[in-house]
């Protein structure tokens, strides 16, 4: 049985607060976009993961798609051992939460597979425990989220007249590290009200806390964003913590963007 993950962009992304537990409050728009990682199960007498196509640093029992299988297993004892095929096409650590959907879709996939009759609530409270990002990834739909990120209300937002570009510029950013350069405050105008505004209204309102610092510390990427508006974006940010942009076009009119540095451009008409 296989699946296409898909990744997000954030549209605006206030850091509000700092919590008492360490992490912080945070409010965005996640929107959804078709580029897509392959996941594949198959039932086998032994569990197995296997990965192909952009490499994913570090461990990989760390994964949430066997974080996931291991989740649903304690509370599903019978669920059956099974063969991970992950094709990654997506990012990794690029700010389009592609890990996160992975993690996601696997829940929904044996859920599925296996017919463990989970309802969508259901599914976000597993999710919820893999990452703050999983459970949009449940609903993969527009969402303005709060609190981590986990808490998350559907909008409408049809942005199906427009395009997409998205820049990998193939920089690692800390998310550790981003948060520390931050001083959160709350936003005279909400990332909820911005949203309703027409797209041409973005560019002045609508902001990534993130993006300053990570410019500051990597001003190369200064010309991502100059670039894309300078080819005719409505609108221009980078998605979550970075370091990946996008831009926002009217339907069917994607210029050709190319750059001296090596970084990686993706169309999504």
């Amino acid at each position: 049985m296989i699946v296409f993950p898909n990744c997000k962009i954030n549209l605006g992304l206030n850091i509000v607060r700092k919590r008492a537990d360490n992490f912080h409050d945070l409010e965005t728009v996640f929107f959804p976009i078709p580029l897509k990682d392959i996941l594949e199960i198959i039932p086998s007498n032994k569990l197995e993961f296997f990965i192909s196509g952009i490499n994913i640093p570090g461990n990989t029992n760390d994964n949430l798609c066997l974080k996931a299988y291991h989740l649903l297993k304690k509370d599903f004892p019978n669920l059956p051992l099974i063969k991970i095929y992950l094709h990654k096409a997506i990012p990794t650590g690029a700010g389009l939460g592609g890990g996160s959907a992975d993690g996601a879709f696997m829940l929904k996939l044996l859920n599925e597979k296996f017919q463990l009759n989970l309802s969508s609530n259901q599914l976000i409270n597993y999710a919820s425990q893999l990452g703050s990002d999983c459970p949009f990834f449940i609903i993969n739909k527009p969402c303005f989220a709060t609190s981590r990120g986990e808490i998350l209300e559907e909008i409408k937002l049809d942005l199906s007249n427009y395009s997409f570009v998205l820049i990998n510029p193939k920089i690692h950013i800390n998310t550790a590290w981003a948060f520390s350069q931050l001083t959160p405050q709350i936003p005279s105008t909400s990332v909820r009200e911005i949203i309703n505004e027409p797209i041409e209204k973005w560019k002045q309102f609508l902001k990534n806390d993130f993006e300053n610092a990570v410019l500051i510390k990597y001003p190369s990427l200064k010309i991502i964003k100059e670039t894309l508006y300078s080819s005719g974006a409505l609108y221009a940010s980078m998605s979550g913590s970075g370091s990946s942009f996008y831009g926002i076009f009217e339907k069917n009119n994607l210029p050709q963007i190319r750059f001296e540095e090596n970084f990686e451009v993706v169309y999504l008409p």
